[in-house]
């Protein structure tokens, strides 16, 4: 029996100062967004989720070069189902995992927070991955990958399997390096290669890059989140 045709978008229910504290990181709302309107417009039916039920936007993420067009307006009108999804959503730990055939983890500098240790959504990457459903990430979002294991051998999910997300590169340009490593969790790159997977990236830090190994599929950056999205569902097309 295939998987459901229903997805979960995973948010980071954290928030804290970066930038030296002048602004607030949290959720990356195009990094949520992008793969919500590419599974919608496929038939998906899509639900959002974070650790507490609650979400933090970021201040990034709501600039011009980030939010513009049709996106900025879904995210503007509060009625959006978008945004009703969003801002009434359900704990990870009030969900049934069986209903999901796909798992996908937005992010924001914020999820290195709180995706480690956020284990009832790991839960349910992990059953999704299980019942042989399709699991997702983009940019900061293989976090959640610290504690996720592949059901049938107790290796992490990961482990054996090349994935992509946020550059260390572009930590360094953006002057954010040390503030992330004084959160004590690591840096994508860090956390690929600690738990067995190969780290792979575009030549540039902003270029659109994701990708498939498998049922598995990870976007490198913002830029990344809807070809990710569209990435999904051609490997779900083909279960």
């Amino acid at each position: 029996m295939s998987p459901p045709r229903r997805a979960l978008i995973a948010v980071t229910s954290a928030h804290a100062p970066l930038f030296e504290g002048k602004h607030t990181t949290g959720l990356f709302i195009g990094e949520a967004l992008h793969p919500y309107l590419a599974l919608t417009e496929a038939g998906f039916e899509v639900d959002l989720s974070s650790e507490t039920g609650t979400y933090v936007a970021d201040w990034l993420s709501l600039q011009p070069d980030f939010l513009h067009g049709k996106e900025l307006e879904i995210w503007n009108d509060t009625n959006s189902e978008f945004r009703k999804k969003l801002d009434n959503m359900t704990k990870a730990a009030d969900l049934d995992g069986s209903k999901y055939g796909v798992f996908f983890a937005s992010a924001g500098h914020a999820a290195l927070i709180d995706y480690p240790t956020a284990s009832n959504l790991q839960k349910i990457a992990a059953q999704v991955w299980a019942s042989g459903g399709v699991v997702s990430s983009v940019c900061h979002g293989p976090a959640i990958f610290a504690n996720v294991p592949d059901l049938a051998t107790g290796e992490p999910l990961i482990k054996g399997k090349s994935i992509t997300g946020f550059t260390e590169q572009a930590e360094d340009d953006m002057g954010l390096t040390a503030e992330l490593k004084s959160w004590g969790n690591p840096l994508i790159e860090e956390l690929a290669a600690k738990l067995g997977a190969t780290y792979k990236r575009a030549p540039g830090v902003w270029d659109d890059f994701h990708i498939v190994d498998g049922r598995l599929v990870t976007g490198q950056n913002p830029q990344s989140a809807l070809s990710t999205g569209k990435a999904v569902v051609e490997v779900f097309d083909k279960l």
